[in-house]
C-alpha cells in the first residue's frame, strides 16, 4: 500500500515518462497524472501511458495530489512551480524534482513555496539515457538507481520519510546529502564525465570525420553521453558551473601532466599514471 494518495508528473520526457511506467508497475492502482505544455504532448501520453490523466491544465493535474514531481530542464522549474502554487493544493502536498543540480534550485523552489499548503525537499534520481523523450521511457530506468534526497533546515521529518518510501518503492537505493554536497558530487560523477564526452567528441572529430570509419567500441563507450540533450546539458553545466569549472581544472591539470609525460617520453611515469586511474577505475562496483 502506497503512503501516497495520487502523484502528479510535470513533463513526459524521459524522466517523467519513466517515472510514471515504474509506478504503474510498482504500485498499481495508484492514480498518475501527467501534466505536458502542448495537445500533441497530451495526446502522446495518451496514448504511451494508457490508464494515466493527461491535462495541459496545471490546476486540474495538481488538484488532491499528495505528491508532485517536476521533470523538466532545470531552467523551467521556477516558472512552473509558481503556476503550482498559485493554485488550490492540498495540505500534505510534497512537491520534488528530478533535477541534476540543487543548489540554487532547492533555495528558490523552496521559497516558491514556503507561503502555500506545500513543502518542496530535492530528489535527483541518478538515472537516465542520452535518448530523450517519452518514446524512449522505461520502467526499469530507476531499479537500484542512486537516488540522492537533499533536505533542508526546512525539510520536515515525515516529509523526508515519504519521499524515501517512494523513491524506494522505485527500486532506488537512498543518499542524503545537502544540496551544496550534491552539486560537489554529481559535478565530479556526472558533468565531468558529460564534459569530456563532449570534449572528447570534438577534438577527435571536429577537424574530419572521417575517422569514424575506423571508431570501435571504446569510442562509442567513452563519448557515448555527449548525445545528450543540449537544451537540458547547457541548464544543468550553468547552473552548477562552480562545481563544474573546478572539475575541469583538476581535468586540465591531469591532461597537463600526460602530456608532460608524453612529451619527455618518460615511459615509467605514463605507467604509474595509468596504474593509478585503473586502481581508482576498478572501485567502481559491477553492475
Amino acid at each position: 500500500m502506497s503512503v501516497e494518495r495520487s502523484i502528479a508528473i510535470f513533463s513526459p520526457g524521459l524522466l517523467g515518462g519513466s517515472l510514471a511506467k515504474t509506478i504503474q508497475q510498482r504500485m498499481p492502482g495508484l492514480e498518475v497524472r501527467v501534466w505536458a505544455r502542448r495537445d500533441e504532448a497530451v495526446e502522446e501520453v495518451r496514448q504511451v501511458l494508457p490508464g494515466v490523466i493527461a491535462s495541459n491544465d496545471i490546476q486540474e493535474v495538481i488538484q488532491g495530489v499528495s505528491l508532485a514531481v517536476l521533470c523538466m530542464p532545470i531552467q523551467y522549474m521556477p516558472g512552473i512551480a509558481q503556476q503550482i502554487a498559485a493554485c488550490e493544493l492540498a495540505e500534505d502536498l510534497i512537491v520534488t524534482d528530478v533535477g541534476s543540480v540543487k543548489g540554487g534550485v532547492v533555495g528558490e523552489l523552496e521559497g516558491v513555496f514556503m507561503g502555500t499548503k506545500a513543502a518542496f525537499l530535492g530528489s535527483h534520481p541518478m538515472a537516465g539515457s542520452q535518448r530523450t523523450g517519452l518514446a524512449n521511457a522505461r520502467g526499469d530506468l530507476f531499479h537500484q538507481a542512486a537516488c540522492i534526497l537533499t533536505p533542508t533546515v526546512h525539510t520536515k521529518p515525515e516529509h523526508l520519510g515519504r519521499l524515501r518510501t517512494f523513491w524506494v518503492k522505485l527500486g532506488c537505493r537512498i543518499q542524503e546529502m545537502t544540496p551544496q554536497q550534491h552539486d560537489h558530487c554529481v559535478a565530479r560523477v556526472s558533468h565531468l564525465p558529460h564534459s569530456m564526452a563532449v570534449l572528447t567528441t570534438l577534438a577527435a572529430l571536429r577537424q574530419d570525420t572521417r575517422v569514424l570509419d575506423s571508431s570501435a567500441g571504446g569510442f562509442r563507450d567513452t563519448t557515448r553521453v555527449a548525445g545528450g540533450d543540449p537544451d537540458m546539458w547547457a541548464g544543468i553545466l550553468m547552473q552548477n558551473r562552480t562545481e563544474v569549472m573546478a572539475a575541469l581544472q583538476d581535468a586540465s591539470s591531469v591532461m597537463r601532466e600526460l602530456l608532460e609525460m608524453l612529451q619527455s617520453m618518460d615511459e615509467e611515469a605514463l605507467r604509474r599514471f595509468l596504474a593509478q586511474a585503473k586502481a581508482l577505475r576498478d572501485l567502481l562496483p559491477a553492475v
